[in-house]
């Protein structure tokens, strides 16, 4: 199994980013997948969920409203369109994969919001 995250930079406050999240090695289209975020000296926390057909979503109060979580099973990837980003909003963003017994998460990405 392999989660491989892109997309991360630098932004402005208000700026826009879309964070993409390349898999391989499991039935995508089976499986939630979950977007995370670690700002420093934070714990881990969820920030958007999106179940295996796509039609259910699940997001953090934090992001509700400004971030989207989509994923294409046709090519295997998730993604996390941000929007209206605040420096609050800065953290490393992982996606992640669990069934029974096993659970995966891609390197991260960086995503800074600063002026």
């Amino acid at each position: 199994v392999q989660l491989v995250e892109s997309g991360g930079g630098l932004v402005q406050p208000g700026g826009s980013l879309r964070l993409s999240c390349a898999t391989s090695g499991f039935t995508f289209s089976a499986y939630y997948m979950t977007w995370y975020r670690q700002a420093p000296g934070k714990e881990r926390e969820l920030v958007a969920q999106i179940s295996g057909g796509g039609a259910v979503t699940y997001y953090a109060d934090s992001v509700k409203g400004r971030f989207t979580i989509s994923r294409d099973n046709a090519k295997n990837t998730a993604a996390l369109q941000m929007n209206s980003l605040k420096p609050e909003d800065t953290a490393v963003y992982y996606c992640n994969v669990r069934w029974p017994g096993a659970i995966y998460w891609g390197q991260g990405t960086q995503v800074t919001v600063s002026s």
